[in-house]
């Protein structure tokens, strides 16, 4: 039970770290300069004051404790300690849901390897679901940064074997004295570049198509990247059920927004990035995580 604990404490730490990148990453902003988090109200209001930039930065800076995941948002009931501007709310859902995601992954597969694998992918994920909602960008840093983490976890921890197996016995003579079957940590990899390939390559003809016929752009390329980065850490199975779940989540709601807002379908922005991440957690987390956490308890 600590160990839960510890991992959702890390994960209200990580959801906010994850909001500082999900308000500067967009914004080309540095994650690491200013190290100190700060209220955008306070710096612009400084300035329009004639305050110097560097200055301002200062004043906006916002103190250690009025930092605090979750706790600080409750004590200051949502605003500004010096301006009085509102809070997003969206600050400490990220949070909570990180810590929650943390504790999950934790309490079902121990203090293991697997358990940090799906821990980093949860954040991924929460970040990417809140950045495209909000800006409709989707940053490099967590897609094709990502991408290559998925392939370094697959050689640690191994996927289901798959599509990959389908290879190996191509290339396998069993009644070879000496051929001895591959390393399974190079099958894991495989099937981590297929995932990747099957899930990005049709998106990325599926979006290369739309703009050439259409002369304009329809899905980012973005959603292609994070395709390929979901499928490098889930395998070719459970990207699959992702990609389909996403796209039906996205169908459905979008439709529904279209109706409510009387917006034309063909100019209706809809940011298939959150949808394909939502659907990411649902999959990653029901199978290898939830289908575990069923099992201990029927135990």
């Amino acid at each position: 039970m600590l160990l839960i604990l510890f991992a959702f404490l890390g994960g209200l730490l990580i959801g906010s770290f994850l909001n500082v990148c999900i308000f500067r990453l967009p914004r080309d902003l540095s994650v690491a300069s200013p190290s100190r988090s700060f209220c955008p109200n306070c710096v612009i209001t400084a300035e329009e004051q004639g305050v110097e930039f560097e200055q301002a930065l200062k004043q906006g800076t916002i103190a250690w404790y009025d930092n605090i995941p979750i706790v600080s948002y409750l004590l200051l009931r949502g605003r500004c300690r010096h301006c009085k501007i509102r809070i997003p709310i969206r600050y400490p859902l990220v949070e909570l849901a990180t810590g929650v995601a943390f504790a999950l992954c934790v309490g079902t597969l121990g203090w293991t390897l697997a358990a940090l694998k799906f821990c980093v992918f949860s954040a991924i994920m929460i970040d990417l679901i809140v950045t495209d909602f909000e800006e409709y960008i989707l940053p490099d840093e967590f897609t094709l940064g990502g991408l290559l983490v998925g392939f370094v976890f697959a050689w640690f921890t191994p996927l289901p074997v798959d599509v990959a197996a389908l290879f190996v016995a191509l290339f396998s003579h069993p009644l070879d004295p000496h051929w001895t079957a591959p390393d399974p940590r190079i099958v894991s990899l495989l099937e981590a570049l297929i995932g990747a390939l099957i899930a990005s390559l049709p998106l990325w003809a599926l979006a290369w198509s739309y703009e050439k016929i259409r002369k304009r752009e329809g899905m980012g390329f973005g959603d292609v990247k994070m395709a390929a980065m979901i499928g490098a850490f889930l395998g070719p199975k459970l990207v699959l059920m992702t990609l389909i779940l996403g796209s039906v989540m996205g169908s459905v709601i979008g439709v529904l927004a279209v109706l409510f807002t009387k917006k034309k379908a063909s100019t209706y922005e809809m940011p298939f990035g959150s949808f394909l991440g939502v659907a990411g957690l649902i999959v990653a987390l029901w199978g290898p995580v939830i289908a575990v956490w069923y099992d201990k308890l029927g135990r």
